[in-house]
C-alpha cells in the first residue's frame, strides 16, 4: 500500500492553517469537478483524490492522526512486510476463533487489539462503492458520514441529491436593479436551463439559493439545491463599499471658488444637482443620502452615494482670462505684504 501525501495533493505546506487548506480544496474541487469536466476520467480521479485529502486534513482529529502516521510510516511498512501486527493501525487478519470477527490494532505501534464485527469493519473500510483509496480505508475508515459528502458513493436506499455551487459574475448595474439570468446546467448527465432571479442589492461573495436545482436524489429522495456565488465585475464609474457607492464629479475652478452646481449621475440612471459651496477644495466629499445600493432584506432602503470633487484647472487661457489671473495674482501679493 502506497503512502498518500495529502498535503501534496492539495498543494499546501504541512504548516498550513485550516483556512489555507479549505481555500486550496475549494479551488481544486471547482477546477476538477466532474460537472466541469464531463466524461474526463482523469479529472474524476483527481476530484476523488482532492476530496479524500480534504476529508483528512479538513478534520482536526484525522489530521493529527495522519501527521503522527507520517512519522511512523516506514515502521508500519516494515511491520506489514514482515507479516507482523505491530504496524500503526494495521490489521492482523481474520480469526475464526472469534466467531466471525476481525482483530484490529487500534493502539498504534505496540498497542493492543480489540474485536469489531464485520459491519463495523465495513464502516472502517467502506463498502464496494466507496471512492476512497485503500490507504484511506485502512487508517481513516469510510463510514456513512464521511462518504455521504463524496460524489459517487454507492449508498443503500434513498439518498438526497448533492447541493451544487456555481460562480456567477454580475455587473454592478444588475446588482443594483436585480436581474434574471438563464443558466445552462448539466447534472447527473442531464442538460437543462434554469431561470434564476437575482434580487436587487446582492453583494460580492453572497450566495443565491435555488431550491431543488442541484443533483437529483436517488431512490425517490429530494434533489439538492443550487447555490450561485455572486462575483461583481469592476465598474468604471462607481465603487461599492457595503451598501454605499462612491463616485467622482468634475467641476471647473470657477465653480470651486465661487460656488455653484454640479451634475451627478447615479447608478440607477438619475441625474442629481449637487450644490457646490464657495471655496470648495479639491478632493472634498459630498454625501447624497439614499442613492446607494438597495438593501436586499428591507424593501425601499438604500445606502448612500458619496461624490468626490475633482477641481479641473484650465488647460489654456484667453488673453482676457490670463489678464484677470494676473490681476488676481497681483492682488494676492499685495494682500500678503500687508
Amino acid at each position: 500500500m502506497d503512502f498518500k501525501d495529502y498535503y501534496s495533493t492539495l498543494g499546501v505546506a504541512k504548516t498550513a492553517t485550516e483556512k489555507e487548506i479549505k481555500q486550496a480544496y475549494r479551488k481544486l474541487a471547482r477546477k476538477h469537478h466532474p460537472d466541469v469536466n464531463p466524461k474526463d476520467k482523469s479529472a474524476e480521479a483527481r476530484f476523488k483524490e482532492i476530496n479524500e485529502a480534504y476529508e483528512v486534513l479538513g478534520d482536526s482529529d484525522k489530521r493529527k492522526k495522519y501527521d503522527e502516521l507520517g512519522a511512523n510510516w516506514r515502521a508500519y511498512e516494515q511491520a506489514g512486510a514482515q507479516g507482523g501486527p505491530g504496524g500503526f493501525g494495521g490489521f492482523s487478519g481474520f480469526d475464526p476463533s472469534t466467531g466471525g470477527r476481525w482483530n484490529v490494532n487500534v493502539g498504534g505501534q505496540g498497542g493492543g487489539y480489540r474485536q469489531v464485527t464485520p459491519d463495523e469493519l465495513r464502516d472502517i473500510l467502506g463498502d464496494e462503492g466507496n471512492p476512497f483509496s485503500d490507504f484511506f480505508q485502512t487508517f481513516f475508515g469510510g463510514g456513512e458520514e464521511t462518504t455521504r459528502r463524496t460524489r459517487g458513493r454507492a449508498g443503500r436506499g434513498p439518498r438526497a441529491g448533492r447541493d451544487v455551487e456555481h460562480e456567477l459574475t454580475l455587473g454592478l448595474e444588475d446588482a443594483y436593479n436585480g436581474t434574471t439570468r438563464r443558466l445552462a446546467m448539466s447534472h447527473d448527465g442531464q442538460a437543462r436551463t434554469v431561470d434564476v432571479r437575482i434580487p436587487a442589492g446582492v453583494s460580492d461573495g453572497s450566495r443565491v439559493r435555488v431550491s431543488g436545482e442541484g443533483e437529483h436524489g436517488a431512490g425517490g429522495a429530494k434533489s439538492g439545491d443550487l447555490y450561485l456565488r455572486i462575483r461583481l465585475a469592476p465598474h468604471p464609474q462607481f465603487e461599492r463599499k457595503g451598501r454605499d457607492l462612491y463616485t467622482h464629479v468634475s467641476i471647473p475652478l470657477t465653480t470651486a471658488v465661487l460656488g455653484g452646481e454640479a451634475e451627478v449621475k447615479t447608478l440607477g440612471g438619475q441625474s442629481l444637482r449637487l450644490k457646490i459651496p464657495p471655496n470648495t477644495q479639491n478632493g472634498q466629499v459630498f454625501r447624497l443620502k439614499g442613492h446607494g445600493m438597495p438593501t436586499t432584506d428591507k424593501s425601499g432602503e438604500h445606502g448612500d452615494l458619496y461624490a468626490t470633487v475633482d477641481v479641473q484647472l484650465p488647460r489654456s487661457l484667453t488673453t482676457e482670462q490670463k489678464k484677470l489671473f494676473e490681476e488676481l495674482q497681483k492682488l494676492e501679493a499685495t494682500e500678503a505684504r500687508a
